[in-house]
């Protein structure tokens, strides 16, 4: 953790069903009002393709970088708290969901625990993640390579932007 006590975690945020956009912005606000979470920077909104399970709703998703005091896993904890009071069930893998908060990194740390894998073990694999992501990270270093080179490479075919603004969580 850096000398004043703070780190510096990214997020990928999505969900399809309901109004993945509200929940999203309500999750963001969440964190925010939390004395030990400050949002400091949010992508703009993207419509996107389902991957995995491809019979189901278009999503949206967005990335945030969140400074925290939280340890990485506490600051799970709390994204899993907000994911349950939204009524977030899981019930198949890349199914649809209400919302989905994923920690992505957490400053520099690396390591696998069954818990979370930090960074994220598939996030320099998905075009949903590394475009939001490349709005304020660009330069971030994820698996020895920028978040701008993963993305070149990424497939991001029917990823379009829906909100062109990064404020579009703050209003609710």
């Amino acid at each position: 953790m850096p000398e004043n006590g703070l780190a510096r975690a990214t997020l990928g945020l999505g969900g399809n069903i309901g109004d993945p956009v509200q929940a999203m912005a309500s999750a963001l606000r969440s964190l925010d009002a939390r004395a030990d979470c400050q949002i400091v920077a949010v992508s703009r909104l993207y419509r996107t393709p389902p991957w995995g399970k491809t019979d189901q709703s278009f999503f949206y998703n967005s990335c945030a970088a969140v400074d925290t005091t939280l340890d990485p896993e506490t600051l799970l904890g709390v994204c899993l708290g907000i994911e349950r009071e939204m009524k977030r069930v899981r019930i198949e893998r890349w199914g649809p969901r209400t919302i989905d908060i994923d920690i992505l990194s957490y400053g520099d740390i690396e390591r696998e625990a069954t818990s979370l894998q930090l960074p994220h073990p598939r996030m320099t694999e998905r075009g949903f993640v590394l475009m939001p992501l490349a709005d304020f990270a660009s330069e971030m270093v994820v698996g020895g390579r920028r978040v701008s080179d993963w993305l070149r490479d990424a497939d991001v075919q029917g990823i379009e932007i829906a909100d062109e603004a990064t404020d579009w969580w703050k209003n609710g």
